[in-house]
């Protein structure tokens, strides 16, 4: 990171970062209940892995950062459908390991910690506005 960031700065990383998970979640929800002919085929969940940076060195302030999106270490599950047009020679499918529910709990947290963000940067953005008002 070079010099010191700015609020909206931070505000601008912590959006990026919640649009991640927004991503990452959509496409999971989008691969659940698709079906692969071997585990290694199979859709596996994505999650991104975050760092955080300090925004200025002893302030306590920090800003995250999207480092990379992994795929997390789940089996898939099989189901025996020797009629399936993907299954193997023993007639399984592989299901991806994608949690409907844990999905949409991921995308409900995101998209509120999002709103927050935007709160915050619209309210920073009016007291800017007054604190002009009265210096003018």
């Amino acid at each position: 990171m070079t010099g010191p960031m700015t609020v909206f700065d931070l505000a601008q990383r912590a959006l990026s970062a919640q649009m991640q998970r927004l991503n990452s979640s959509a496409s999971n929800l989008a691969n659940a209940g698709t079906y692969g002919s071997s585990p290694e085929t199979a859709f596996r969940p994505l999650r991104p892995v975050f760092t955080v940076d300090e925004a200025a060195p002893g302030s306590g302030i920090a800003a995250p950062r999207a480092d990379r999106i992994v795929a997390l270490d789940r089996a898939p599950i099989p189901r025996f459908a020797p009629d399936h047009p993907q299954a193997n020679a023993e007639g399984f499918i592989f299901e991806a390991p994608v949690s409907v529910e844990e999905e949409m709990v991921e995308m409900l947290e995101a998209g509120r910690q999002y709103q927050n963000t935007l709160e915050a940067v619209s309210t920073l953005r009016g007291l800017m506005a007054r604190t002009l008002r009265i210096g003018g």
